[in-house]
């Protein structure tokens, strides 16, 4: 059994993530092994909102190179968290927009 603060890492602050705050999207980078139903529940519990769909995408690690060493980035996963419509907003993301 996951925590879950396990299942959300941290919130991801883009320009493109930034401009789905008004359609109440919200990005967070989650564990790798979450799937949408944990995320879910996570999101509900962290922040007191509801959830209305959760999207995930899984981003592989870019191969990177230094001198003659070459290694690899970890893979991530990104959940598109939308909001219901009567639902709070989180208030985390209120500062930066």
């Amino acid at each position: 059994m996951k925590f879950t603060y396990d299942v959300i890492r941290k919130p991801i602050i883009t320009e493109r993530s930034m401009s789905g705050i008004q359609d109440n999207k919200y990005t967070f980078e989650v564990a790798a092994d979450a799937g949408k139903i944990e995320i879910k529940k996570a999101v509900e519990e962290i922040f007191g909102v509801k959830v209305l769909k959760v999207n995930t995408i899984k981003l592989p690690g870019k191969w990177k190179r230094m001198g003659v060493h070459v290694g690899k980035r970890p893979d991530i996963k990104k959940a598109v968290v939308t909001l219901t419509p009567d639902s709070k907003k989180i208030e985390i993301f209120d500062n930066m927009v």
